[in-house]
């Protein structure tokens, strides 16, 4: 089940039934089942805060995957998603993209780690991309 929450802000997300299609579409094209995902908006101090409990990181950031699935290839795919609202605003204005399409690529990027992606070397952020790329083509929606 795909659910969508908010922390700290008032956000709301459009076209949530046509996200969870394609969320789900995109995980079951990777031979994978949809389990328990939960996408939470919030804010970059809320954010701030979860990097520095969790992950001993005292940087700002646009999101956070917590995997529940461990990488299992037989459990479905499970885990919250933290999104700060505020740098995804920002990194449209910096790559020149609308919010819509910025959060949508942040949004298919913790769904990617989920099913085993990476992004801390060079060819594993190239790898990331491109495949953000073909999923956001698979997207029923304009940008």
């Amino acid at each position: 089940m795909i659910s969508f929450h908010t922390e700290d802000i008032k956000f709301t997300l459009k076209n949530k039934t046509i996200l969870k299609k394609w969320i789900t579409s995109i995980i079951e094209k990777k031979k994978r089942k949809a389990g328990e995902l939960n996408f939470i908006f919030c804010t970059d101090e809320h954010l701030l805060g979860i990097n520095k409990q969790y992950l001993n990181h005292d940087t700002y950031t646009d999101i956070i995957t917590f995997d529940y699935s461990k990488e299992d290839q037989k459990q479905p795919v499970s885990g919250d998603i933290f999104i700060s609202v505020e740098r995804v605003e920002e990194n449209a204005k910096k790559f020149s993209k609308s919010f819509e399409h910025e959060l949508h690529r942040i949004i298919i990027h913790g769904t990617l780690h989920l099913l085993g992606y990476k992004d801390k070397t060079k060819s594993a952020k190239e790898e990331m991309t491109k495949e953000e790329d073909a999923c956001l083509k698979r997207l029923p929606l304009r940008h």
